[in-house]
């Protein structure tokens, strides 16, 4: 692309509608809604991320772990046809919910002039300002949070009540005059998907405590009660809403070069090929280099084709 042409904004793809939230302010891009995409045809889904490559350049997927096994597949088995280092499947520790206000975020930063190694990279990045959890009316079937055996019999109790935060930290309590969460020591705004439970003790009592600045509703997301072990629910998370405040973090951060496709990125991982950092023998390549000499041989990217393949190739899979 010219200098004088337009950047065409990445894809930020989610895999069902109800995981592409509303846009948050009116520079946040649409999602690219990949629906089904292991129940239709092969050749369907193989067209549609064909297309949204030679769109927009390169195509990030935001699912949550939770998302079918058959998905997940699908999605690698089409990057694998494809043949193509242009499409980044990101898989956060994240609920639902924060999966798709990650994606939104995302969404936001699209629009900037942000490449797309450094944009997929600052999913990484983001993860680490958001709050998720729920309020549950059962742990029984908790399983992403550690849960003792004091609430798992507490769960029978008719009308019990549990607090849990997921991400950052895993926090457990049950619901009562006392009970209280920890939240975000800096400024969020706060989203409540409500399920199967009253949202009373999120939008009234969590709200306040963490001194929220902005409080939105939304729809539960379909895999919320799979991932949370119970459809008696409300999940919540709080989040950076201003686009401002996502790009100084962003951008904030040192870009590399990744070593092995050449895109900027953040961080130590390239969420495109995988690839991280090569490890170097701290004597290797001459020079008497010691501990020092390989982490900085280790910064130099895109070096001499005769560095030791085998051993990059297994950064690959890391």
């Amino acid at each position: 692309m010219g200098d004088g042409e337009p950047r065409v904004p990445t894809a930020i793809a989610v895999t069902s509608a109800d995981m592409a939230l509303p846009p948050q302010d009116e520079r946040t891009l649409p999602a690219a809604v990949l629906q089904d995409v292991d129940r239709r045809p092969l050749d369907h889904v193989l067209a549609e991320l064909q297309t949204l490559v030679d769109q927009c350049g390169h195509v990030i997927v935001v699912c949550s772990e939770a998302v079918p096994a058959g998905v997940e597949r699908r999605l690698h088995t089409v990057r694998a046809l494809l043949e193509t280092d242009r499409i980044a499947l990101f898989r956060p520790p994240l609920p639902p919910l924060g999966i798709a206000v990650l994606a939104r975020q995302l969404r936001q930063l699209a629009s900037c002039d942000l490449g797309p190694g450094v944009l997929a990279s600052a999913g990484r990045l983001l993860t680490h300002y958001i709050h998720a959890g729920a309020l549950l009316g059962s742990v029984a079937r908790l399983d992403r949070v550690p849960v003792d055996l004091k609430a798992h019999a507490r769960s029978w109790v008719p009308g019990s009540q549990f607090g849990v935060v997921a991400h950052p930290e895993p926090q457990l309590v049950r619901i009562g005059p006392e009970a209280a969460l920890t939240g975000p020591e800096f400024g969020t705004s706060l989203l409540v998907a409500k399920g199967q439970l009253a949202s009373d003790w999120v939008t009234g009592t969590l709200a306040p405590a963490w001194r929220v600045q902005g409080l939105r509703e939304t729809a539960l997301p379909e895999e919320s009660s799979g991932w949370w072990g119970t459809g008696r629910l409300t999940e919540f998370c709080a989040y950076l809403p201003d686009l401002s405040v996502l790009y100084q973090l962003v951008t904030s951060v040192r870009q590399d070069a990744c070593h092995w496709c050449g895109i900027d990125v953040i961080g130590d991982r390239c969420v495109f090929c995988s690839a991280t950092p090569p490890v170097y023998d701290d004597d290797g390549g001459g020079g008497g280099g010691g501990g020092a000499g390989g982490r900085d041989r280790a910064l130099g990217h895109r070096r001499d084709p005769a560095l030791g393949r085998r051993r990059e190739r297994r950064a690959l899979t890391g």
